[in-house]
């Protein structure tokens, strides 16, 4: 197939390499535009568009998708397929009816669940035991379209966003190619979805990193996994931000939420419902990443609590 690839983050680069791999023609790639990183605000380019260039591949990185000449753009390359992946943009109906073939799209959830911006941290926030990866034709409604394929995969106790991120990246490239498979030889079946069983999640956001630590063990440990790498679980300590980045639950300890247990060389704390929580790597606001007992160690656990 002759196809035009819509991506921005590392989740979107193992299917790009799985069409080229499969043998498909990548004519063009879509992706958001280089933005400023780290202290010094240096433009940096997107995953998907090194992954482009390291090809050969031309990169266009448009501001929107709904002008004319954007549009023209597109229906020039004359795609058999767009294919997308975490690109970040809506395509407005007029670019869903260009190819022959559709747009189809690779999903980080079992759709209709987790619509949105950020399955995967939805999924680990909420504690799921399961998640997969969803094929499907795009309609104009973010991420309403007719399901093609569904895989799914079971959630570690201890995975957190980066690793599972990596494992749906490479499940969703495998499973994009086996969709273009079907869809080019009409063996795929389009099904509706249940909007009553849809729910959106939103964007990953500052707001959520606070620990509230009246919740149980389990429920803050899944919101540190999810959290992580950006924006980090975090606690005050004695005025200065703790940024909590790796935990454990730790069984049954009853005392005050926030209490650090003393006499013990890690660093547990105590959660609602009669919880602990082992707290297994944190940061000190200008420091670095440390582990839980090397903390402890320079400071004083008697008394010690964590808000």
């Amino acid at each position: 197939m002759r196809i035009v690839f819509m991506g921005t983050p590392d989740f979107a680069v193992p299917s790009l390499l799985a069409l080229l791999d499969a043998g498909h023609d990548v004519a063009a790639v879509f992706t958001q535009p280089d933005k400023p990183q780290g202290r010094r605000m240096t433009l940096m380019p997107p995953p998907v568009k090194q992954a482009a260039e390291e090809k050969g591949i031309p990169v266009f990185q448009p501001k929107t998708l709904k002008s004319p000449e954007e549009i023209s753009r597109i229906s020039g390359i004359n795609p058999d397929a767009i294919v997308v992946a975490a690109y970040g943009k809506i395509l407005p109906k007029a670019v869903l009816d260009i190819p022959e073939f559709g747009c189809i799209n690779v999903h980080a959830s079992l759709l209709p669940k987790y619509r949105g911006a950020a399955p995967i941290q939805a999924a680990i926030l909420n504690g799921d035991a399961e998640t997969g990866v969803t094929t499907m034709l795009m309609a104009e409604a973010c991420d309403t379209g007719d399901i093609l394929f569904e895989q799914a995969t079971p959630i570690g106790p201890e995975e957190n966003t980066p690793g599972l991120t990596k494992r749906l990246a490479d499940l969703g490239a495998g499973l994009l190619v086996n969709t273009l498979k079907a869809v080019e030889d009409g063996s795929a079946v389009p099904q509706k979805q249940d909007d009553a069983k849809s729910n959106y999640v939103s964007l990953i956001t500052k707001k959520m990193s606070p620990v509230d630590w009246n919740r149980p063990a389990q429920e803050i440990h899944n919101q540190i996994r999810a959290l992580d790498p950006w924006p980090a679980a975090s606690a005050e300590l004695e005025g200065h931000r703790l940024k909590i980045y790796r935990s454990h639950p730790a069984g049954e300890e009853y005392g005050e939420p926030g209490l650090v247990v003393p006499g013990s060389d890690k660093f547990i704390v105590c959660c609602g419902g009669g919880s602990a929580l082992e707290l297994l790597e944190v940061q000190t606001e200008g420091g670095k990443k440390m582990s839980g007992s090397d903390f402890l160690r320079g400071h004083a656990a008697q008394g010690m609590k964590l808000s």
